[in-house]
C-alpha cells in the first residue's frame, strides 16, 4: 500500500488537476460507443454525476429540462431552457464541440428532441436519478420507443479512475484529512453532538470543499447506530464518538472518511473492540491489489472480526466506490465477484456497533493501482483519545 503526504498530494492536486483532465471530450465517444455495443440507439442523459461525468456541467435539477443527447449513431448535443444556456457554454461543455440548444418556455422539450432523434429509434436509455415525471414524458413522446437504464452503460466507463480523477480524490482526501486534525478543538463534554457537528461543518468548507454532504457524530451509545447523524445529546466523559464526514470539492469529486474518537479514558470493552476493528481495516487496506474480488476483500476484514466474537456487530458491507457521487460503483460487499482494477477507488470501512453500549468505524478511501493499492485519507487509525 503506497502512502502519499498531504503536502504532496496537495500540490500534486494543484498542479494537474484541471477542467480538461477530469472531463475530456473522449468521454462521449467512448459513451457513444457503449451504447451502440448495448444495442441502444441513445443515451439521454439528464443533471446529475452521469451529465458532469461527461460533459463537466455541473446542472442543477429543476422543473425545466436539461438533457445531454448521445445517439449511438451521431453527434451528441445538451438542450437546455433558454435562460441556462450562458452557463452551460461557461461551463466545460463551451470546450467539447457539442451543439447547445436552448428551448422557450412554450416549447415541448420532449418532442423537440424526440423529433432530433432517427426515425428507426427504438430502444434508449436514461441515467437512472432522471425524476419519473421527466421519464414519463419522454414515453409521451415516444411512445414506441423501450426505455432502460443507462447506468449498466456509464458506470463501466466510470468505474476506472483516470489519473486526473486520481489526483482530484487524493486533494479531496487531504482536504477531509485536515478537518480530522481538528477534532479535538471542538469534541468535548458538556457539548452536544449537534454544536459539534455545526463547527465540523464550518471547517469542511475552510478545508478545501464547496459543499458538506454528511456529517456524522454519534456519541456514546449512539455510535453503536451507522447512519446515527447527530441529536440534542450532550457529550460525556469517556465516551467513544464516531466521527464520518464528508463533501465535495471544486473540481466535482468527493471525500469521506472516519474516525473514532474517546473524550477521556473509555471503557476496557470498548478498547477490546476497537483494537480488532484496527486490526481488520488494516488487513483490508494492505489487501488491495488488482484481481481481488470484492466479496474477498470483505472477507479479509469480517474474518477476523468474526473471529474475535463481534462477527453478528459488523452489520454492513465493507465499503463504497466513490468519485463523482459519494456512493458508486464498486460496492465492497459480499456476494460481489467482481475483481478489482487499476483505477477503481472505494472506501474500506469496517465497523463494530454493540446496541445500547457503544461502536466503532474506521474508513479510508483507497485506490487500486497496477501493483497493489494506495490509501488515500492519511490521518492516523490509532484510538485518538481527547481530554474529558
Amino acid at each position: 500500500m503506497r502512502h502519499v503526504t498531504d503536502s504532496s498530494a496537495s500540490s500534486a492536486a494543484s498542479a494537474s488537476v484541471s477542467s480538461a483532465g477530469l472531463y475530456p471530450a473522449e468521454r462521449l465517444e467512448l459513451a457513444r460507443k457503449a451504447a451502440a455495443e448495448a444495442g441502444l440507439d441513445a443515451l439521454l442523459i439528464s443533471p446529475g454525476a452521469d451529465l458532469r461525468y461527461l460533459t463537466g456541467y455541473h446542472a442543477v435539477p429543476m422543473e425545466r429540462l436539461t438533457c445531454l443527447v448521445v445517439p449511438a449513431d451521431g453527434e451528441a448535443f445538451l438542450v437546455v431552457p433558454a435562460l441556462e444556456k450562458p452557463a452551460a457554454l461557461a461551463s466545460p461543455v463551451g470546450a467539447l464541440g457539442i451543439g447547445v440548444t436552448g428551448f422557450a418556455e412554450t416549447d415541448n422539450v420532449y418532442e423537440l428532441i424526440a423529433g432530433r432523434l432517427p426515425r428507426d429509434t427504438g430502444r434508449i436509455a436514461v441515467d437512472n436519478h432522471m425524476w419519473a415525471e421527466k421519464l414519463l414524458a419522454f414515453t409521451a413522446a415516444l411512445p414506441r420507443v423501450q426505455a432502460v437504464l443507462a447506468g449498466e452503460v456509464l458506470q463501466e466507463l466510470r468505474i476506472r479512475k483516470s489519473p486526473a480523477e486520481v489526483t482530484a480524490l487524493r486533494r479531496a482526501g487531504a482536504a477531509i484529512d485536515r478537518v480530522h486534525r481538528r477534532i479535538g478543538e471542538w469534541l468535548r463534554p458538556g457539548r452536544t453532538e449537534r454544536e459539534v457537528a455545526r463547527d465540523i461543518a464550518d471547517a469542511i468548507i475552510a478545508a478545501g470543499h464547496t459543499t458538506v454532504d454528511f456529517v456524522i457524530v454519534g456519541s456514546g451509545p449512539n455510535s453503536a447506530s451507522p447512519h446515527h447523524e447527530v441529536s440534542d445529546r450532550v457529550i460525556r466523559t469517556g465516551d467513544p464518538v464516531v466521527v464520518d464526514i464528508g463533501g465535495t470539492t471544486e473540481d466535482g469529486y468527493c471525500s469521506d472518511s472516519t474516525r473514532t474518537y474517546a473524550v477521556g479514558e473509555p471503557h476496557p470493552d470498548f478498547r477490546e473492540l476497537y483494537d480488532v476493528l484496527q486490526r481488520a481495516q488494516h488487513a483490508q487496506v494492505e489487501a488491495v491489489r488488482p484481481g481481488i474480488t470484492a466479496e474477498a476483500l470483505d472477507a479479509v476484514g469480517r474474518d477476523i472480526i468474526a473471529d474475535a466474537g463481534y462477527g453478528e456487530h459488523f452489520i454492513h458491507r465493507t465499503g463504497h466506490g466513490i468519485g463523482l457521487e459519494t456512493h458508486e460503483e464498486p460496492y465492497i460487499v459480499s456476494g460481489s465477484d467482481r475483481p478489482l482494477e487499476p483505477g477503481m477507488a472505494f472506501s474500506i470501512e469496517p465497523g463494530i456497533y454493540l446496541p445500547d453500549r457503544f461502536g466503532a468505524r474506521i474508513e479510508d478511501i483507497a485506490v487500486c493501482t497496477a501493483d497493489g493499492g494506495e490509501r488515500l485519507n492519511l490521518t492516523g487509525r490509532d484510538l485518538v483519545v481527547l481530554p474529558g
